[in-house]
């Protein structure tokens, strides 16, 4: 007795991707999901993290360029903005790892 063939069936094209919500900082980049409460508190703290950032920077560019800023001033927002972005990383360590353990979970 031969084994039951199916006859061939082309692949299935790949499905089009879903229309994504929201926009990044830079008012172009997509936000994925937008109305979720976690992805909107995870990407506002993003955005935190990249106006900290870019305000050292300003501050460090009129620094060198000669204008009136205080150093002190200047230093506390470079090392505000280093500490925003290593708890960024952090919490996204965190989440891979917890990612990853959820991936392990068998059913």
């Amino acid at each position: 007795m031969q084994p039951l063939r199916l006859p061939a069936q082309p692949p299935l094209p790949p499905a089009p991707p879903q229309p994504i919500q929201g926009a990044g900082a830079s008012g172009n980049a997509p936000v994925a999901d937008a109305g979720n409460p976690f992805v909107d508190m995870v990407f506002g703290k993003v955005q935190e993290v990249n106006s900290a950032q870019r305000g050292a920077e300003q501050m460090i560019h009129q620094m060198l360029t000669g204008e009136d800023v205080n150093q002190a001033e200047v230093l506390t927002a470079v090392q505000k903005a280093d500490m925003a972005f290593r708890m960024m990383l952090q919490m996204r360590n965190k989440l891979m790892d917890a990612y990853r353990e959820v991936q392990q979970i068998q059913i």
